[in-house]
Protein backbone atom coordinates (compact mmCIF):
# COMPACT_ATOMS: atom_id res chain seq x y z
CA UNK A 1 0.00 0.00 0.00
CA UNK A 2 2.90 2.99 0.82
CA UNK A 3 4.99 3.97 -1.97
CA UNK A 4 8.11 5.89 -1.82
CA UNK A 5 9.16 7.66 1.56
CA UNK A 6 8.21 11.19 1.26
CA UNK A 7 9.97 13.06 4.18
CA UNK A 8 11.44 12.43 7.55
CA UNK A 9 10.12 15.21 10.11
CA UNK A 10 12.07 16.51 12.45
CA UNK A 11 10.96 19.26 14.87
CA UNK A 12 13.20 22.32 15.61
CA UNK A 13 13.54 24.90 18.56
CA UNK A 14 15.19 26.87 16.27
CA UNK A 15 13.93 27.19 12.71
CA UNK A 16 16.25 29.61 11.55
CA UNK A 17 19.48 28.14 13.54
CA UNK A 18 18.13 24.68 11.99
CA UNK A 19 17.90 26.01 8.48
CA UNK A 20 21.28 27.32 8.38
CA UNK A 21 22.58 24.22 9.55
CA UNK A 22 21.56 22.13 6.65
CA UNK A 23 22.23 24.61 4.25
CA UNK A 24 25.81 25.76 5.78
CA UNK A 25 27.10 23.00 7.15
CA UNK A 26 25.56 20.20 5.34
CA UNK A 27 25.51 22.38 1.79
CA UNK A 28 21.56 21.20 1.20
CA UNK A 29 19.18 23.28 -0.81
CA UNK A 30 16.83 24.71 1.67
CA UNK A 31 13.54 26.17 0.89
CA UNK A 32 12.08 28.69 2.35
CA UNK A 33 9.67 28.49 5.87
CA UNK A 34 6.02 28.05 4.72
CA UNK A 35 2.81 28.52 8.10
CA UNK A 36 0.45 25.44 7.80
CA UNK A 37 -2.08 27.47 10.63
CA UNK A 38 -4.45 24.15 10.10
CA UNK A 39 -1.53 21.78 11.60
CA UNK A 40 -0.23 24.67 13.78
CA UNK A 41 3.57 24.52 12.58
CA UNK A 42 6.20 26.60 10.35
CA UNK A 43 7.59 24.45 8.10
CA UNK A 44 11.16 24.61 6.43
CA UNK A 45 11.32 21.39 3.59
CA UNK A 46 15.10 20.34 2.27
CA UNK A 47 15.26 18.83 -0.98
CA UNK A 48 17.44 15.73 -1.23
CA UNK A 49 17.87 13.46 -4.14
CA UNK A 50 15.93 10.87 -2.67
CA UNK A 51 14.12 12.46 -0.51
CA UNK A 52 13.22 15.39 1.77
CA UNK A 53 13.58 16.26 5.16
CA UNK A 54 10.97 18.57 6.98
CA UNK A 55 11.71 20.71 9.71
CA UNK A 56 8.97 21.93 12.21
CA UNK A 57 8.39 24.41 14.35
CA UNK A 58 5.44 25.63 16.38
CA UNK A 59 3.14 28.12 15.03
CA UNK A 60 0.46 29.47 17.26
CA UNK A 61 -0.47 28.56 21.08
CA UNK A 62 -2.10 24.91 20.67
CA UNK A 63 0.77 23.82 18.08
CA UNK A 64 1.37 19.87 18.41
CA UNK A 65 5.34 20.63 18.01
CA UNK A 66 5.08 22.39 21.23
CA UNK A 67 4.25 19.40 23.24
CA UNK A 68 6.94 17.73 21.50
CA UNK A 69 9.99 20.10 22.17
CA UNK A 70 8.46 20.60 26.12
CA UNK A 71 9.62 16.56 25.98
CA UNK A 72 12.43 16.87 23.95
CA UNK A 73 14.03 20.44 23.89
CA UNK A 74 16.98 19.73 21.86
CA UNK A 75 14.20 18.51 18.99
CA UNK A 76 14.40 15.11 16.91
CA UNK A 77 12.81 13.10 14.70
CA UNK A 78 8.50 13.72 14.66
CA UNK A 79 7.17 11.40 12.03
CA UNK A 80 7.48 9.60 8.47
CA UNK A 81 5.75 10.66 5.62
CA UNK A 82 4.79 7.51 2.99
CA UNK A 83 3.33 8.27 -0.10
CA UNK A 84 -0.10 6.37 -1.00
CA UNK A 85 -1.71 6.50 -4.14
CA UNK A 86 -5.63 6.20 -2.61
CA UNK A 87 -5.71 8.18 1.02
CA UNK A 88 -8.90 6.93 1.59
CA UNK A 89 -8.61 3.10 0.46
CA UNK A 90 -5.75 3.39 2.54
CA UNK A 91 -7.65 4.77 5.98
CA UNK A 92 -9.97 1.82 5.49
CA UNK A 93 -7.61 -0.78 4.75
CA UNK A 94 -5.85 0.55 8.02
CA UNK A 95 -8.92 0.79 10.14
CA UNK A 96 -10.04 -2.60 8.90
CA UNK A 97 -6.90 -4.00 10.61
CA UNK A 98 -7.02 -2.26 13.92
CA UNK A 99 -4.44 1.02 13.27
CA UNK A 100 -5.61 4.36 14.58
CA UNK A 101 -6.28 7.34 12.46
CA UNK A 102 -5.48 10.40 13.86
CA UNK A 103 -7.85 13.37 14.43
CA UNK A 104 -10.94 12.99 12.73
CA UNK A 105 -10.11 10.25 10.33
CA UNK A 106 -11.01 12.89 7.30
CA UNK A 107 -7.55 13.82 5.15
CA UNK A 108 -6.39 17.40 5.81
CA UNK A 109 -4.38 19.38 3.35
CA UNK A 110 -0.90 19.01 3.76
CA UNK A 111 2.19 21.53 3.44
CA UNK A 112 2.52 20.24 -0.25
CA UNK A 113 -1.10 20.70 -0.71
CA UNK A 114 -2.02 17.19 -0.98
CA UNK A 115 -4.77 14.56 1.25
CA UNK A 116 -2.86 13.89 4.05
CA UNK A 117 -3.44 11.65 7.70
CA UNK A 118 -1.86 10.56 10.56
CA UNK A 119 -1.55 7.72 12.09
CA UNK A 120 -1.37 6.34 15.76
CA UNK A 121 2.21 6.07 17.27
CA UNK A 122 1.28 3.36 19.54
CA UNK A 123 0.28 0.92 15.86
CA UNK A 124 3.47 1.82 14.80
CA UNK A 125 6.42 0.72 16.89
CA UNK A 126 6.51 3.89 18.17
CA UNK A 127 6.94 5.79 15.19
CA UNK A 128 4.08 8.51 14.08
CA UNK A 129 3.45 7.72 10.30
CA UNK A 130 1.58 10.84 7.65
CA UNK A 131 0.17 9.16 4.68
CA UNK A 132 -0.04 11.73 1.83
CA UNK A 133 -1.99 11.35 -1.32
CA UNK A 134 0.14 10.91 -4.30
Amino acid sequence: MIGRLNHVAIAVPDLVAASAQYAGTLGAAVRPPQDEPDHGVTVVFIDLPNTKIELLYPLGENSPIQGFLDKNPSGGIHHICYEVEDILAARETLKASGARVLGTGEPKIGAHGKPVLFLHPKDFNGCLIELEQI
